[in-house]
């Protein structure tokens, strides 16, 4: 029974009703004949439900009403007025015996869950149902084996996990397959008693941090946003002798969800250094950490079948791209995936059904009970409205280790033993090419700045960066002094990225060569530089340079994305591990239809792993290559297993940008 509508039907189809008057015409689609359900019009005219629309294009392409030309996406959402109207067609209460109300559509979902006599009955009908299947866990594995139908997979193809199968449904995933191979572990010699494994620990803190100044910097720097593929805002560094670093309780790789009551989880990176740079006394921290892991208890591994529950859960994107505020991961000891936390302020928080610890059993019809966290973001990335879940709701546990993830979240790997080894890549090695601009809201412009001056007369700018940084980072301009030939030029501007000065090139050189090669050409009567301007295309972001006052000045994080990959000065990190670990982080991005390729970047590092231990990969890092093979084109679900497939070593091709310092 679908606990959005209070009718039976199939996962993939749409919702069913009881309309208190007759619909007009207009308002009805033309493929199942029904009012319309989150209405798609195409570029010649019709409007069809988003669900039948899709499902017809996935076998035609045409329009099923004038068979012009069609494809999927050159359709778009109907007007606010139409979907205002549609939602606001009377409709009765399907349990008519109980209940004798109407309301508008959009209301009766509520209705049913807080108001309804009759779906409240049906739920208890339904748990009762239930109590006969909670068996000791040692008669479990014989009953799957004997009496679980076949029919009960969610198939792609429709058949539907619904609340009468739900009993099954239980049974079945509360005993471990015995056939599964879980992709974290390596296998042992048959019959070896494997340690008992371990639980990824993760809470929310709140932090409170005074400064005796308040114009004082926190002293740490920050990548990510919702404009990135990370999505949240993540701690890369804290730096030494900071105010951050004196309070101790802040580490690299916490998220921060809220400054001052404020939620940042779903911000732009310049709106969250923004709020992050705001002067004052006191600042409060909402924080997501993951501690590591921890002993499992032994109450965790006598969990049964007993009181577990099958629940739908709709929740309504108003994008296709935007996010739910779920981190999904997988455990160690059972197949399929969970929901690890939802971020405050998220779309699944604000809706409150889904709870931490859920498994996910399918979405949108889709069967994820054998899934891993990136099918689940794929699914979730490219459904343009509702999102459809069905969970299981366990007892109170603690997390497995995790292992992957895809959609708001992580995927996770982790390792250990050995000792790591650093390979510096060599400068004149090939590049690792990517999109230079993937970034929307940026863009690089090179300009050539050709100038006559005296002899004696400086260039007047200063500058940082250069190879021996140890991010590697190219020559840029740190500030244009009110003296020199530059600033009467005007051309030159804080952040450029200096290529050449009369034809020597800058790009190689680390700071004190570049230093002596700017000094040494400025003496003459002309200097001709080449630089690169790394420009936002967003007018509506926060003007951070009114704004520092007592902030030390570096380029934002998310502006050396912009850069041309020639710029990037890979390294290279060997990591390695034991047969019964992971790597130790999670990624994010890849190739999506939607986005087109996107840099893989490092999210999580989980404490106590060897990607923590090892203490050279860092959140906010891009991975260009995994063994030597480059990750341009692969989507998340191709370049995890490649992760899994190293046994004991993996040697990672990084770029590491230094975040934004707050």
């Amino acid at each position: 029974l679908c606990c959005e509508c209070g009718q039976f039907h199939l996962v993939l189809d749409n919702h069913l009703y009881n309309f208190q008057d007759e619909v007009d015409d207009e308002l009805i689609c033309h493929i199942c004949l029904q009012p319309l359900l989150q209405p798609m019009d195409t570029p010649c005219g019709h409007t069809y439900c988003f669900k039948c629309l899709e499902n017809f294009m996935q076998e035609y392409n045409f329009c099923p009403m004038d068979r012009k030309k069609l494809s999927f996406q050159q359709c778009h959402k109907s007007s606010l007025l139409v979907r205002n109207l549609l939602d606001k067609l009377v409709v009765l209460c399907p349990f008519k015996a109980e209940c004798q109300q109407t309301m508008q559509r959009c209301e009766l979902e509520a209705h049913l869950q807080n108001r309804c006599p009759g779906f409240k009955k049906y739920k208890s009908e339904q748990q009762r149902k239930k109590s006969p299947i909670s068996k000791g866990k040692e008669d479990l594995p014989t009953k799957v084996e004997t009496n679980t139908p076949k029919d009960l997979e969610v198939l792609s193809g429709g058949s539907s996990l619904v609340a009468e199968s739900s009993a099954a449904a239980v049974v079945s995933l509360g005993t471990a397959e015995p056939g599964l191979v879980n992709p974290a572990f390596e296998e042992t010699e048959e019959g070896e008693n494997l340690p008992q494994r371990t639980s990824l620990v993760a809470e929310t803190n709140t932090i409170e941090i005074h400064r005796e100044d308040p114009e004082e910097e926190l002293g740490m720097r920050i990548v990510g946003g919702k404009d990135t593929p990370l999505g949240n805002i993540v701690v890369q560094e804290v730096l030494q002798d900071s105010v951050i670093a004196a309070d101790g309780r802040i580490a690299p790789g916490d998220h921060i969800l809220e400054v001052n009551g404020v939620n940042i989880s779903s911000v732009t990176h310049c709106q969250a250094v923004s709020f992050l740079r705001h002067p004052g006394p006191v600042l409060h921290l909402m924080v997501l950490q993951e501690k590591g892991f921890s002993n499992k208890t032994a109450q965790q591994d006598s969990t049964s079948a007993t009181n577990r529950e099958v629940i739908h859960v709709t929740l309504i994107k108003r994008d296709r791209s935007e996010p739910l505020g779920i981190k999904l991961i997988r455990k160690t000891d059972e197949a399929g995936i969970f929901i690890l936390d939802l971020l405050e302020g998220g779309l699944a928080a604000k809706n409150g059904k889904l709870s931490r610890n859920d498994r996910v059993l399918s979405i949108n019809g889709q069967d994820l009970r054998q899934g891993t966290p990136e099918a689940a973001a794929q699914i979730i990335q490219t459904t343009e409205s509702r999102v459809n879940f069905v969970v299981l709701r366990q007892p109170s546990v603690q997390l497995s280790e995790p292992v992957e993830d895809g959609s708001t979240s992580n995927s996770s790997s982790s390792s250990n033993g050995g000792s790591p080894v650093y390979h510096r890549r060599r400068l004149d090695q090939n590049h690792y090419r990517r999109k230079s601009n993937y970034q929307k809201g940026y863009i690089s412009h090179e300009k050539t700045v050709a100038i006559k001056k005296e002899p004696k007369e400086s260039l007047g700018i200063t500058i940082g960066g250069g190879r021996d940084n140890k991010n590697k980072l190219p020559i840029y301009v740190t500030s244009v002094q009110p003296i020199g030939c530059l600033f009467r030029d005007g051309r030159i501007k804080r952040g450029d990225v200096l290529l050449s000065i009369n034809g020597i090139d800058l790009t190689h050189l680390n700071y004190y060569e570049a230093v002596s090669a700017l000094k040494s050409n400025a003496a003459s009567h002309s200097v001709v530089l080449k630089a690169l301007e790394v420009l936002s295309l967003n007018s509506t972001e926060p003007s951070l340079d009114t704004k520092e006052q007592g902030f030390s000045w570096s380029p934002l994080w998310i502006t050396w994305l912009g850069l041309p990959s020639y710029l990037h000065c890979c390294q290279d990190i060997v990591l390695t591990k034991g047969n019964l670990e992971s790597w130790g982080f999670s990624i994010v991005g890849g190739f999506e239809e939607s986005k087109g390729n996107q840099p893989f970047f490092i999210k999580t590092i989980v404490p106590g792993t060897p990607a923590f231990r090892d203490r050279k990969l860092k959140c906010g890092d891009e991975i260009v290559a995994v063994n030597g093979v480059p990750a341009i084109g692969m989507s998340n679900s191709e370049l995890i297993p490649m992760l899994k497939e190293q046994r004991n070593k993996v040697t990672l091709t990084v770029v590491s940008w230094p975040g934004s310092l707050v």
